[in-house]
């Protein structure tokens, strides 16, 4: 009697446990499952040219999209296809739902993507994603998590003539920097996911109406104009604080800021007054 009191004590403390187990590892993963981190996704790569291509100089066809960790197509960054090679890009023309498989329909999911005819010469690229799918900058900002940039190239008939590659990164609170090895179609890939620092910026935001920043992208130098503004700040994508000014907050004024001797990137300005602050993204493109 006493082992069978036992036994069952030992069954009812191992399912209080597991089910303790389980409200623990819900608290703990909440956070991330519903986390929507605002940011910026920048990728670059150059092409390393094929032989032979398409008839002409050079032709050949590219597309650069953004796809969940599981291969569910967010969004189109590049779609460069036109005239006789319409018919390829045969994996982002099925993940962008183009009708029969035509890169160039109409009908294709290209928004907020750059589009263009045939490449005639192989060059570099660079593309950004602002974490949202839909138009940029007003559509559904995304959950945090594991995304992958899809990139495909076709340059020939036949299997041997269209290379595709995905690379991951993370999309969450941390800046998520890689450079990725060289293959075989794209040399120079750099991918870095940058989250905004001043998302977490407490207090009111005050009217921008008298706020502007130019230009943008900058080489180097840029110019904040403002109305009413006590401090004048530049932060990294680390939230660090580079850049850091007291101004009269009475008077309008212009400042000249030199983000020159920085590395390219998106910087982020913070304009303030005693009722808040202004936000805004600079991209450094030297």
């Amino acid at each position: 009697m006493f082992y069978i009191c036992n036994l069952l004590y030992l069954k009812s403390m191992k399912k209080l446990l597991l089910k303790l187990g389980l409200f623990i590892v819900l608290i703990v993963l909440s956070p991330m499952i519903f986390s929507q981190t605002p940011g910026t996704l920048t990728c670059s790569f150059t092409e390393i040219p094929k032989s032979p291509t398409y008839p002409g100089d050079f032709r050949h066809v590219l597309a650069v999209w953004i796809q969940t960790n599981s291969g569910a197509f967010v969004k189109t960054k590049l779609r460069y296809a036109g005239g006789q090679t319409g018919d390829h890009l045969p994996t982002w023309a099925a993940n962008a739902s183009c009708p029969g498989g035509n890169a160039v329909s109409g009908s294709c999911n290209t928004v907020d993507g750059t589009t263009g005819a045939t490449r005639t010469t192989w060059t570099s690229y660079n593309v950004t994603w602002d974490g949202n799918i839909g138009p940029a900058g007003s559509g559904t900002l995304q959950p945090d998590g594991v995304y992958k940039v899809a990139i495909q190239s076709t340059w020939n008939h036949g299997t041997g003539g269209t290379a595709t590659s995905t690379f991951t990164f993370t999309k969450g609170s941390s800046v998520d920097s890689q450079t990725i090895t060289t293959n075989s179609t794209w040399s120079n890939i750099q991918i870095t996911w940058t989250p905004d620092p001043t998302a977490s910026i407490k207090g009111n935001s005050f009217s921008n109406s008298g706020i502007s920043i130019y230009p943008n992208p900058t080489s180097g130098v840029f110019t904040v104009d403002y109305s009413n503004a006590n401090t004048i700040k530049v932060i990294n994508a680390l939230g660090l604080v580079i850049y850091d000014e007291k101004v009269n907050g009475v008077v309008a004024g212009s400042k000249n800021i030199d983000l020159s001797a920085f590395k390219n990137g998106i910087y982020f300005i913070t304009v303030a007054n005693d009722n808040g602050s202004y936000n805004h993204k600079v991209v450094l493109n030297k």
